[in-house]
C-alpha cells in the first residue's frame, strides 16, 4: 500500500466543485503561492470563468499528513460526459458534492451512475450549508435514496457525509458545529478512500487524458495500473484494432500542487504525465516493450447531434478574423479531435465544409465560442439530431429533462414541454417551487431553455441528460414566424426601420452594417419578408406638417450563440466572427431563393 489517494470530485453544475478544490489547495500549500492565484484556480479558461462551469477535467495534488492526494476536477454538464468517463478511470474514490438547498440534480445522477457502476467508493459532501432555507439532513437522505436506485453495493451505501461551506472555507461532520478549516474532509478522505495497491509485473498505463504543450507536443496522462515506469524506457503503445507501436519515454512527470515535477520513475497507483510518445489516442495503453498487454479501451457515449461548419463566404468575410480559409478550419478541428473524445468530424458537401458531431448544443457552441476568440471566422448551420435505426425502427435520442419553477409558472412549463413531445414522468412541490421530470426528444430541447426562462421571468432552473434511444415521437412544431431579410447592403437607417416596425421585431440597431440576404429581424407572419432597411428619407424643400416626427424604436433583440443556433431555420446560417454574430440566409440572392422555393 502506498501513501497516495486518487479522488475525483463529481457534482451538478454550480454546486461548488471548483471552489472546494481551491480551498483544498489553499489549506495545504504555502499561502504565498496561493495569493498569486486568486479564486477559481482550476477554471483557468476565460469561457469557464465567464459561464461558471468546468469544461475540461484538470489534475492537481495536495499533501496532507504526509499522504499525497491526487484530485481530479470533473465537469458537471452531461454534454461533457466524454470528459467524465475518462477521468473516473484514474480515481479510487469520488467526492460527491451536493448543494444543501437544491439537493441531487439530473447531472449529479448522470456522473454518480458512472462512478457507482465502476465500483468507486463515494464520500458525500453537502456544501453551502450557510444558505438560508438549506436542508442538509433531508438532502443526505435524498442522496442515499438516489444511490439505492442506482444499484449501489452495501459498501457504497455505507458512505460518510461531511457538511460545510467551501466558500467560507470550513467542513465539519456536524453542520450545526462550524469549524475554521476543512481538515474534517481531508481526514475522511484518508480514512475512507482506499490507497492503491502496488501490483507487481510489467508496466501498464491507460491513457485517460492529454495535454498539449507547444514545446514538447502532446503529453499523455493516466494512472499506472501495474508495475513501474522509468524515464527513457522503451515501451509498446497498444492502440485499437490490435496495432502495437514501439516507442520511447523521454520524460516522466507527476502532479505536485498545481505544477508538474519530473521523476526518474513513477510507481503503480500514481497519476503521471508521459512526454515523448507520438500518435496516441485517449484509451490507448502504454505497456511493456517485450510482452505488451493492452487494457480494455475507454468506451464513450455516441454523439447525439451534428452541425455544419463552413468557411465564411458572406460579403463581410475577412474583415474581422485572422483565420478564414478552409485549411485553417480543418487544422483547428483536427486539433480539437485530439483532445475531445466525444467529437467526430466528417467532410461535408464541397471542399469548404465539415459536418461536426457532438454531445449537444452546449458542447458544440463551446467549441465555436473558443474558435471565434482565437480569431476564426466561420459559419454554422442548424443543429440536427442524429437518428438511429434499431430493429428496423427509426429511433431518436431521448433526454431526461428536469425543470424547477415557482408554482405559478408550472402550467406554462408543462405546456411548453408537452408541445415538444415531452412526457411528464414525475412532479413534486416544495417551498413554493415545483420540480418536474420529463422524457423529451433531444430535438425538443432546442430553444426550450430560453423560452422557459422568458416564460418564468428568469426563475426556471433547467437541466437535462441523455437517457437512451427510443422510437421516433413524431413531428415537433418549429418556429412559426418567418424572417425579415435585408434586400440591400449598407447601414441600417432608423427612418426605414420606423416605417417597418409593424412588420416584426429587429435584431439590428440603426447604424449597424447589413448585407443583402442577412436576417435582420423576425416577421410577424409565417413567411419570410424581404425588406429594405437601408432606405433613407428623400429631402425636398417643401415643408409638411408631419414630416419630422420623432423615430421611437424598441431595443434590438440580441442573441447569445446558443440561442442563435437554436433559432435559425434550415435555410439559414449563423455567421460567427471574433466581434460579430449575424444570422443570414444560405442563398443571399433573392431571385436564387425564389428559384429554390419553386423546386
Amino acid at each position: 500500500m502506498q501513501n497516495i489517494r486518487n479522488i475525483a470530485i463529481i457534482a451538478h453544475v454550480d454546486h461548488g466543485k471548483t471552489t472546494l478544490v481551491d480551498r483544498l489547495i489553499q489549506q495545504t500549500t504555502h499561502m504565498r503561492e496561493v495569493e498569486k492565484m486568486g479564486d477559481l484556480i482550476l477554471d483557468s479558461g476565460d469561457l469557464e470563468r465567464e459561464r461558471g462551469i468546468t469544461i475540461l477535467a484538470k489534475n492537481v495534488s495536495v499533501t496532507y499528513k504526509g499522504v499525497k492526494i491526487n484530485i481530479i476536477d470533473t465537469p458537471g454538464h452531461a454534454d461533457f460526459g466524454g470528459e467524465v468517463e475518462r477521468v473516473l478511470n484514474m480515481a479510487d474514490g469520488v467526492l460527491l458534492l451536493v448543494d444543501a438547498f437544491e439537493g441531487t440534480m439530473p447531472q449529479t445522477r448522470f456522473v454518480l451512475q458512472k462512478a457507482i457502476s465502476m465500483g468507486k467508493k463515494p464520500i458525500v459532501v453537502i456544501n453551502k450549508v450557510d444558505k438560508p432555507n438549506c436542508r442538509p439532513d433531508f438532502v443526505n437522505e435524498q442522496v442515499f435514496d438516489l444511490m439505492f436506485t442506482l444499484d449501489a453495493t452495501e459498501e457504497q451505501l455505507d458512505f460518510k457525509t461531511v457538511f460545510g461551506s467551501a466558500k467560507q472555507g470550513w467542513m465539519s461532520l456536524d453542520w450545526r458545529k462550524p469549524t475554521d478549516n476543512i481538515n474534517a474532509l481531508l481526514d475522511v478522505i484518508l480514512e475512507e478512500i482506499p490507497a492503491p495497491e502496488y501490483v507487481e509485473g510489467t508496466p501498464q498505463m491507460l491513457i485517460s487524458s492529454l495535454e498539449y504543450s507547444p514545446y514538447v507536443g502532446r503529453i499523455a496522462i493516466g494512472r499506472i495500473t501495474r508495475g513501474t515506469l522509468h524515464k527513457n524506457d522503451n515501451i509498446s503503445l497498444c492502440k485499437r484494432y490490435d496495432i502495437v507501436e514501439k516507442q520511447k519515454i523521454k520524460d516522466l512527470m507527476v502532479f505536485e500542487g498545481l505544477e508538474k515535477a519530473t521523476r526518474d520513475e513513477v510507481p503503480c497507483g500514481d497519476i503521471c504525465a508521459v512526454v515523448g510518445i507520438t500518435g496516441f489516442e485517449i484509451g490507448d495503453t502504454i505497456a511493456d516493450f517485450e510482452n505488451p498487454e493492452p487494457l480494455p479501451p475507454i468506451a464513450v457515449d455516441e454523439p447525439t447531434m451534428s452541425m455544419l461548419f463552413t468557411i465564411n463566404d458572406s460579403p463581410f468575410f475577412g474583415r474581422d478574423g485572422k483565420f478564414v480559409t478552409s485549411r485553417h478550419l480543418k487544422e483547428r478541428l483536427d486539433r480539437e479531435l485530439e483532445k475531445d473524445l466525444a467529437l467526430r468530424v466528417k467532410p461535408g458537401v464541397g471542399t469548404d465544409s465539415f459536418v461536426v458531431y457532438g454531445r449537444g448544443v452546449l458542447h458544440l457552441s463551446i467549441l465555436i465560442e473558443t474558435m471565434r476568440r482565437e480569431g476564426f471566422e466561420l459559419q454554422v448551420g442548424q443543429p440536427k439530431v442524429l437518428d438511429k435505426t434499431i430493429n428496423g425502427q427509426r429511433c431518436e435520442p431521448i433526454e431526461n429533462l428536469t425543470i424547477d419553477v415557482p408554482d405559478e409558472f408550472v402550467g406554462r412549463a408543462i405546456e411548453m414541454a408537452t408541445r415538444r413531445k415531452g412526457a411528464l414522468v414525475h412532479m413534486d412541490s416544495r417551498d413554493g417551487r415545483t420540480h418536474l421530470d420529463f422524457d423529451i426528444p433531444a430535438r425538443g430541447m432546442m430553444g426550450l431553455r430560453s423560452n422557459l426562462l422568458t416564460a418564468s421571468a428568469g426563475e426556471a432552473v433547467v437541466s437535462h441528460r441523455f437517457k437512451d434511444y427510443e422510437p421516433y415521437k413524431g413531428d415537433i412544431e418549429k418556429r412559426i414566424n418567418g424572417s425579415l431579410v435585408s434586400l440591400d447592403t449598407g447601414d441600417a437607417i432608423a427612418y426605414a426601420m420606423d416605417k417597418l416596425q409593424d412588420r416584426g421585431r429587429f435584431f439590428v440597431e440603426p447604424g449597424d452594417e447589413v448585407y443583402a440576404g442577412q436576417v435582420v429581424g423576425e416577421h410577424t407572419r409565417e413567411r419570410d419578408l424581404n425588406i429594405n432597411i437601408c432606405k433613407t428619407k428623400k429631402l425636398t424643400n417643401v415643408r409638411a406638417a408631419g414630416s419630422d416626427e420623432k423615430v421611437m424604436l424598441p431595443p434590438a433583440i440580441k442573441f447569445s450563440l446558443e440561442e442563435a443556433l437554436e433559432y435559425i431555420q434550415e435555410d439559414e446560417l449563423v455567421e460567427v466572427t471574433p466581434h460579430a454574430m449575424r444570422l443570414r440566409k444560405i442563398l443571399l440572392d433573392e431571385t436564387a431563393r425564389k428559384r429554390a422555393a419553386l423546386k
